[in-house]
Protein backbone atom coordinates (compact mmCIF):
# COMPACT_ATOMS: atom_id res chain seq x y z
CA UNK A 1 0.00 0.00 0.00
CA UNK A 2 2.98 2.33 0.52
CA UNK A 3 3.77 2.25 -3.13
CA UNK A 4 0.12 2.54 -3.97
CA UNK A 5 0.06 5.99 -1.98
CA UNK A 6 3.24 7.25 -3.95
CA UNK A 7 1.75 6.80 -7.15
CA UNK A 8 -1.31 8.64 -5.79
CA UNK A 9 0.86 11.91 -4.95
CA UNK A 10 2.14 11.08 -8.34
CA UNK A 11 -1.41 12.58 -9.45
CA UNK A 12 -0.92 15.83 -7.55
CA UNK A 13 1.21 17.26 -10.28
CA UNK A 14 -1.82 17.13 -12.91
CA UNK A 15 -4.36 18.27 -10.38
CA UNK A 16 -5.83 15.34 -9.96
CA UNK A 17 -7.55 13.47 -6.93
CA UNK A 18 -4.83 11.29 -5.42
CA UNK A 19 -5.58 7.75 -5.96
CA UNK A 20 -2.69 5.38 -6.52
CA UNK A 21 -3.28 1.81 -7.47
CA UNK A 22 -1.21 -1.22 -8.00
CA UNK A 23 -1.60 -5.29 -9.46
CA UNK A 24 0.30 -7.64 -8.60
CA UNK A 25 0.68 -11.06 -10.40
CA UNK A 26 -0.14 -14.57 -8.30
CA UNK A 27 4.33 -14.55 -8.12
CA UNK A 28 3.99 -10.92 -6.38
CA UNK A 29 5.29 -9.17 -9.23
CA UNK A 30 4.09 -5.68 -10.18
CA UNK A 31 2.47 -5.83 -13.57
CA UNK A 32 0.51 -2.75 -13.50
CA UNK A 33 0.07 0.37 -11.86
CA UNK A 34 -1.93 3.29 -12.42
CA UNK A 35 -3.55 7.09 -10.62
CA UNK A 36 -5.92 9.13 -11.54
CA UNK A 37 -5.36 10.65 -15.29
CA UNK A 38 -8.44 12.03 -15.82
CA UNK A 39 -6.93 16.21 -16.23
CA UNK A 40 -5.26 16.93 -19.27
CA UNK A 41 -6.64 13.35 -21.13
CA UNK A 42 -10.15 14.63 -20.41
CA UNK A 43 -11.23 10.86 -19.88
CA UNK A 44 -13.57 9.82 -17.24
CA UNK A 45 -12.80 6.66 -17.27
CA UNK A 46 -9.15 7.38 -16.45
CA UNK A 47 -9.14 5.85 -12.40
CA UNK A 48 -6.03 4.54 -10.72
CA UNK A 49 -7.87 1.42 -11.46
CA UNK A 50 -8.70 1.25 -14.73
CA UNK A 51 -5.16 2.71 -15.70
CA UNK A 52 -3.70 -0.12 -13.60
CA UNK A 53 -6.03 -2.91 -15.13
CA UNK A 54 -5.58 -1.81 -18.49
CA UNK A 55 -1.68 -1.98 -17.90
CA UNK A 56 -1.61 -5.21 -16.27
CA UNK A 57 -3.64 -7.09 -18.89
CA UNK A 58 -1.63 -5.88 -21.66
CA UNK A 59 1.40 -7.10 -19.57
CA UNK A 60 -0.31 -10.35 -19.70
CA UNK A 61 -2.04 -10.63 -23.07
CA UNK A 62 -4.96 -11.48 -21.90
CA UNK A 63 -7.92 -9.81 -20.53
CA UNK A 64 -8.38 -11.99 -17.51
CA UNK A 65 -6.52 -11.32 -14.53
CA UNK A 66 -6.80 -14.35 -12.38
CA UNK A 67 -4.68 -15.04 -9.48
CA UNK A 68 -3.73 -10.92 -9.80
CA UNK A 69 -4.64 -8.83 -6.63
CA UNK A 70 -5.37 -4.88 -6.99
CA UNK A 71 -3.87 -2.32 -4.40
CA UNK A 72 -5.57 1.03 -4.09
CA UNK A 73 -5.36 3.71 -2.54
CA UNK A 74 -9.19 4.39 -1.90
CA UNK A 75 -12.44 2.06 -2.30
CA UNK A 76 -12.75 1.71 -6.07
CA UNK A 77 -16.42 3.63 -7.42
CA UNK A 78 -19.10 1.22 -9.62
CA UNK A 79 -17.20 1.97 -12.76
CA UNK A 80 -14.05 0.55 -11.17
CA UNK A 81 -15.58 -2.70 -9.09
CA UNK A 82 -17.23 -3.11 -12.58
CA UNK A 83 -13.53 -3.32 -14.32
CA UNK A 84 -12.24 -5.23 -11.65
CA UNK A 85 -15.47 -7.94 -11.88
CA UNK A 86 -14.88 -7.65 -15.89
CA UNK A 87 -11.18 -8.59 -15.31
CA UNK A 88 -11.83 -11.04 -13.09
CA UNK A 89 -9.20 -9.65 -10.25
CA UNK A 90 -9.80 -12.12 -7.34
CA UNK A 91 -8.05 -10.08 -4.06
CA UNK A 92 -8.78 -6.20 -4.25
CA UNK A 93 -7.15 -4.38 -0.72
CA UNK A 94 -8.00 -0.77 -0.61
CA UNK A 95 -7.12 2.20 2.03
CA UNK A 96 -9.69 4.84 2.74
CA UNK A 97 -13.39 4.15 2.39
CA UNK A 98 -15.15 6.55 -0.12
CA UNK A 99 -18.12 7.15 1.78
CA UNK A 100 -19.91 8.85 -0.86
CA UNK A 101 -19.34 6.54 -3.97
CA UNK A 102 -17.56 3.52 -2.76
CA UNK A 103 -18.64 0.16 -4.43
CA UNK A 104 -16.24 -2.30 -2.16
CA UNK A 105 -18.92 -2.53 1.08
CA UNK A 106 -19.44 1.41 1.82
CA UNK A 107 -22.06 2.62 -0.10
CA UNK A 108 -22.27 -0.55 -2.83
CA UNK A 109 -20.79 -3.86 -2.27
CA UNK A 110 -20.88 -4.64 -6.32
CA UNK A 111 -17.23 -6.95 -5.89
CA UNK A 112 -18.92 -9.33 -3.56
CA UNK A 113 -22.23 -9.26 -4.95
CA UNK A 114 -23.48 -12.58 -5.23
CA UNK A 115 -25.99 -12.36 -8.66
CA UNK A 116 -22.70 -11.42 -10.61
CA UNK A 117 -20.93 -13.86 -11.89
CA UNK A 118 -17.34 -13.00 -10.26
CA UNK A 119 -16.97 -11.53 -6.66
CA UNK A 120 -13.46 -10.61 -5.14
CA UNK A 121 -12.27 -10.45 -1.90
CA UNK A 122 -12.18 -7.57 -0.24
CA UNK A 123 -9.59 -6.43 2.39
CA UNK A 124 -10.43 -2.87 3.29
CA UNK A 125 -7.98 -0.14 5.84
CA UNK A 126 -5.11 -0.95 4.97
CA UNK A 127 -2.58 2.28 5.42
CA UNK A 128 -6.58 4.29 5.96
CA UNK A 129 -5.55 6.94 7.67
CA UNK A 130 -2.62 7.95 5.56
CA UNK A 131 -4.73 7.60 2.24
CA UNK A 132 -7.63 8.70 4.27
CA UNK A 133 -5.03 11.76 5.18
CA UNK A 134 -3.47 12.36 1.59
CA UNK A 135 -7.11 12.81 0.12
CA UNK A 136 -8.62 15.23 2.85
CA UNK A 137 -5.42 17.14 2.07
CA UNK A 138 -6.35 17.66 -1.62
CA UNK A 139 -9.50 18.51 -1.06
CA UNK A 140 -8.59 21.49 1.60
CA UNK A 141 -6.76 22.73 -0.74
CA UNK A 142 -9.64 22.58 -3.31
CA UNK A 143 -11.47 24.87 -1.32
Amino acid sequence: MLEALEEAKRALVTGDVPVGALIFDVNGVLIGSGRNMRQGTYDPTAHAEVVAIKQAAQHVQDRVLEGCTLVVTLEPCVMCAGAIATARIPTVVFGAWDEKAGAAGSVYDVLRDRRLPHRSEVIAGVEEDASAALLREFFAGQR
